[in-house]
């Protein structure tokens, strides 16, 4: 197919011509809340008629995009069994963020990919997804962050959902010349290299490679504009050979290993040694008090969450047995018997988007009830956890 006579530069300084190889690809740079992108990817496609549209999509944000009733296939607990419920409430915290954006804006956030994606329908054109498993680079990206850094993330996030104050009209006008993603990495600045590496970096590279492969020698690539700099560069190098690698989810490290187990073997011995010198009864009183110190906390999470009674139940049950293991933590095993007891509705996935930017929204919905369960009795059993074992080692060394 041969190319449009429509020169790129008509269409804006948005639109970028790569020649690689045999192909000549048209790098469309949008921002994901703006009207401006909407039209222009639409007129681009309608235009130059490519043989594919490569979309920095993957089949899940595909599928979330295209398909109303999208809440209705998820599992939610088939996501607490794959321990998935930290990377689904950073993605719910993202979208809330980018809908209060794209709400002041008037305009959904995603329109243009879903408009590039109808319009290519339209003229039969294929359309290659060419962005990494949204849950894989979630999964990733959490992985990557240090606990303290996690919490900088969560805290940010939620600040970010609270600010109630309207954005100015330099800050809108700066909003759609870039990816809200690439507003959230500019916020935090240097703090958090190791997720911009993941967010950012990787997915130039995943997208650049996906769309040399896609089919074509005229192709059309809608991305959001906080990739095009970084994708543009990585263009002129074959990186085949990285793609296998960041699409897998990191092994937790040996270290995190030794000490997730080093902790509870530390904790079990120190009873059986304080009930060899000083006999079976100050053993049981450790014992007993290990229980009440992971169980008391973990149940007044539970409480605070408003959770089902067999929930704050489960939580002062499970919380001294999970303290022991680094295989499954208390958090988890009350999310599920909430979800069981009270599972939330198709519409609370729905409307979780808006509650989630409320106070009252977290407990009111049935959902992120379920979010503050798992946060809130996992705080619980992490506070019992040290008060325990202080307890304990103080017994020891006495």
């Amino acid at each position: 197919m041969t190319v449009s006579p429509f020169p790129a530069n008509e269409y804006g300084d948005d639109v970028h011509v790569i020649e690689h190889e045999n192909q000549t690809i048209l790098l469309v740079g949008t921002a994901h809340i703006s009207k401006e992108s909407v039209e222009l990817v639409k007129t681009v496609i309608e235009q130059e008629q490519p043989d594919c549209v490569c979309l920095e999509l993957d089949d899940k944000r595909h599928h979330a995009l295209t398909q109303k009733k999208k809440w209705q296939s998820l599992d939610l607990k088939e996501i607490i069994r794959n321990k998935q419920l930290s990377t689904l409430l950073v993605s719910l915290l993202m979208a809330s963020y980018q809908k209060r954006l794209g709400g002041q804006m008037g305009v959904s956030p995603g329109a243009e990919l879903l408009t590039a994606a109808q319009t290519s329908n339209d003229y039969h054109i294929p359309i290659p997804l060419c962005d990494r498993d949204v849950r894989i680079t979630l999964r990733r990206a959490w992985k990557s962050t240090s606990l303290f850094k996690k919490g900088y993330l969560l805290a940010s996030l939620f600040a970010s959902l609270f600010d109630k104050s309207d954005i100015t009209e330099e800050k809108l006008t700066e909003l759609k010349q870039k990816d809200v993603l690439a507003e959230l990495m500019d916020e935090m600045g240097e703090t958090l290299p190791d997720l911009k590496r993941v967010l950012i970096d990787e997915r130039d590279i995943f997208l650049v490679e996906k769309i040399k492969a896609s089919p074509g020698k005229h192709i059309v690539a809608v991305v959001g504009a906080g990739h095009v700099e970084g994708m543009k560069k990585r263009f002129t190098s074959d990186n085949k050979n990285k793609i296998h690698d960041i699409s897998q989810i990191p092994p937790i490290s040996k270290g995190i290993k030794f000490f997730g187990w080093a902790v509870p073997l530390l904790i079990i011995g120190s009873i059986i040694i304080i009930g060899l010198r000083n006999g079976a009864s100050a053993a049981g009183e450790n014992a007993l008090f290990w229980i009440v110190a992971n169980g008391v906390p973990a149940a007044c999470g539970a409480l605070l969450a408003f959770a089902h009674p067999l929930t704050t139940i489960a939580a002062f049950a499970s919380a001294p047995i999970t303290s022991l293991t680094p295989v499954i933590g208390a958090g988890y095993v009350t999310a599920f018997i909430q979800v069981m007891t009270r599972p939330p509705m198709v519409k609370e996935f729905e409307s979780a988007g808006d509650d989630v930017a409320t106070f009252r929204g977290w407990w009111k919905n049935k959902l992120l009830r379920v979010f503050l369960v798992f946060l809130l009795t996992g705080l619980g059993s992490a506070i019992g956890t040290w008060i325990g074992g202080y307890e304990i080692f103080k017994n020891l060394i006495g």
